[in-house]
């Protein structure tokens, strides 16, 4: 990441008109959000995506321990030419490294989720198809969400195909993964926003996405003194530089997220205000 080059000159971006949209949504995980904030609010996904990807592949029937060939050409949801990833742009070396031989499509997931690999991310998605993460997104009873295409398919970005998430959306995906995939965000490798606003050695199992003017991260945090909560917070903007760490949308949501921690005892009582 950032998994798209350009990503903050897409129209449905505020930040190269100067403007921001925030949203959250917390609570626990059973019945409604405790607090929310523009919940519905539509924001480029970023990697968010990568967790609609990982329920389709777990639920595809797929053998995941097959080894599958590793290589950098996709067909784009334009129907265009073939694409692909940009390696400059990816923040995982080690899919790259076996270009031309074979991973597992288990481990493919996992430097998917763990390290946010784009190329590892097409590659998954190529296997499970988009019509099968639609249909993640419809369980999940999402209302806006969408993961029209994969990472770097710019053809097909600019025929108006998007990858799209909420933080509603997004909660309520989270909410439904098997506790295999929730032990898988939980090693999450990239431990800012969310993570960086919880005392160290905290549990929180999540995904996060940045790229220039977005920064999204989502996620269920495990308290030692109180029950597990869901928070997701968006934001689309020009505080997102892109960058993995120094960015000062990061640190917004690591505030937000301190702030909710401090008030973990309030959010067990589901009631939407």
């Amino acid at each position: 990441m950032p998994n798209e080059m350009a990503a903050a000159q897409d129209g449905l971006s505020p930040a190269s008109a100067g403007r921001s949209t925030l949203s959250v949504h917390v609570g626990p995980l059973a019945g409604g959000p405790v607090r929310t904030l523009r919940p519905n609010a539509p924001h480029l996904a970023a990697s968010t995506m990568k967790v609609a990807v990982l329920a389709a592949l777990h639920r595809s029937g797929l053998d995941l321990d097959a080894p599958v060939p590793v290589h950098n050409s996709f067909v784009s949801a334009s129907y265009g030419p073939r694409f692909g990833v940009s390696r400059e742009e990816d923040s995982d070396p080690e899919p790259w490294q076996a270009l031309g031989s074979e991973r597992t499509l288990r481990w493919l997931a996992g430097r998917m989720i763990v390290h946010s690999s784009n190329l590892a991310t097409n590659l998954c998605l190529s296997h499970v198809g988009p019509a099968a993460v639609a249909e993640v997104w419809q369980l999940a009873r999402a209302r806006h969400s969408v993961t029209g295409r994969g990472i770097d398919d710019l053809r097909a970005r600019a025929a108006g195909v998007v990858n799209l998430v909420t933080a509603a959306d997004l909660a309520r995906l989270l909410r439904r993964l098997p506790q295999e995939l929730l032990d898988l965000l939980a090693a999450n490798a990239h431990r800012v926003d969310l993570a960086a606003g919880l005392p160290p050695g905290t549990r929180i199992a999540f995904k996060n996405g940045w790229l220039p003017g977005v920064r999204h991260s989502g996620g269920i945090v495990y308290p030692p003194d109180a029950p597990p909560y869901g928070i997701v917070v968006c934001y689309s903007g020009p505080l997102a530089t892109g960058h993995a760490v120094d960015d000062p949308a990061a640190r917004l949501l690591a505030r937000i997220s301190a702030g909710y921690w401090a008030r973990r005892h309030e959010l067990g009582t589901p009631g939407d205000r």
